[in-house]
């Protein structure tokens, strides 16, 4: 059957001389595997709209039990203003865009989390402060994801654990447990909504580290989740 449904790009490889495979998270199906035929053609224009986390509508064709689907139209749903050409933002672009391609495999709908990737990238493109973005867009996410950390810190809970998920009254020495410094910081990052993200004050050093224990977060919660690779990128770029 066909149907139309808003997609978001999460990665492409090349399958023949003409055509491409690519991983579309929908807002209609979850995330699926589309056969893009005739995409490499210089004529068909269809190569512009297959970049990293292009905002897209498509009219694709859903066959039951089938790995692989098939795309009839595929054009954008909102065209990007900054994203792709500010060095700063395409390099928050592309470490989200690794981040949301191994962490999320659903393949069913979740309208919530395809509004909430949607909402945050829109947001990301029309900010004009956005250096913690990341690390508030990848705290948010793990509530979609059945992750997110619990926010029982105080004055006696100071060192969150990055397994437990939470924030525990005393040091243990254990290399999970984040020292009170970062874990405020995490706190600080955790109450403030995503739309507020331009509001947090982390100095470089603080939002590297925070960025690291964020990452091993994710490792230690999704089995699988391994060998993030842009935010060594984005570290230089940010500095």
């Amino acid at each position: 059957m066909l149907f139309s449904t808003r997609g978001i790009l999460f990665h492409k490889i090349n399958y023949s001389e003409s055509s491409v495979i690519a991983k579309i998270y929908t807002e209609k199906f979850g995330l699926r595997t589309y056969l893009v035929r005739g995409a490499k053609k210089p004529k068909s224009g269809k190569q512009r709209y297959l970049q990293p986390l292009a905002l897209l509508d498509l009219e694709v064709y859903e066959k039951e039990k089938s790995e692989i689907q098939n795309i009839k139209e595929i054009r954008f749903e909102k065209i990007y203003k900054s994203l792709t050409i500010d060095i700063v933002k395409s390099s928050l672009l592309l470490f989200i865009n690794e981040l949301l391609y191994k962490a999320i495999r659903e393949e069913e709908s979740n309208p919530e989390l395809f509004q909430f990737i949607r909402h945050g990238l829109i947001l990301l493109d029309e900010s004009e402060t956005y250096s913690n973005f990341h690390l508030s867009f990848a705290i948010q996410l793990t509530k979609f994801l059945g992750f997110y950390p619990k926010n029982n810190y105080s004055g006696n809970r100071t060192f969150f654990h990055l397994e437990e998920g939470e924030f525990q009254p005393k040091s243990t020495n254990d290399e999970l447990q984040l020292n009170p410094g970062l874990s405020k910081d995490l706190i600080e990052v955790l109450e403030v909504p995503l739309k507020d993200h331009a509001t947090l004050q982390l100095s470089n050093q603080h939002r590297i580290s925070l960025l690291a224990a964020l990452i091993r977060f994710y490792e230690l919660h999704l089995p699988g989740f391994r060998n993030i690779k842009s935010h060594q990128i984005l570290r230089e770029v940010l500095s």
